[in-house]
């Protein structure tokens, strides 16, 4: 089972994006899941937390993908669920985690996490 759960949603041929204020890398918003919560759960909670004014509409699961950075040996195990439809203003609820969402397009020139290039690269190939 998927350890955290991440959204993809995309509107006029931009991502939304979030950036982590740690390390002011780009990611697909989402969190690590908690115990006895599936998936889904996670993916609400957390966009509830991170982008309390976000409205989603239905959620699919696109994959699980558990894979190893090759460069830093970290384990990832992420489902990653694709909105058909978001919508609302982008207020951050959770400032001491990140710091900034924006819709952007999804080959920009911004630094992404590890998992998110990934995801990126899956379904927003060149």
């Amino acid at each position: 089972m998927a350890k955290s759960s991440k959204l993809v949603a995309a509107k006029r041929g931009r991502v939304l994006l979030v950036r982590r204020r740690s390390d002011r890398r780009w990611m697909f918003p989402g969190g690590r899941r908690r115990d006895r919560e599936d998936a889904k759960a996670c993916l609400r909670r957390e966009i509830k937390e991170e982008l309390p004014k976000l409205k989603l509409g239905r959620l699919r699961l696109w994959k699980e993908v558990k894979a190893k950075n090759r460069r830093t040996g970290r384990k990832m195990s992420d489902a990653i669920f694709i909105a058909k439809k978001a919508s609302g203003a982008l207020a951050i609820g959770d400032k001491h985690e990140i710091d900034r969402a924006s819709w952007i397009k999804p080959r920009s020139s911004v630094r992404l996490t590890a998992t998110s290039r990934y995801i990126r690269d899956k379904l927003f190939p060149k």
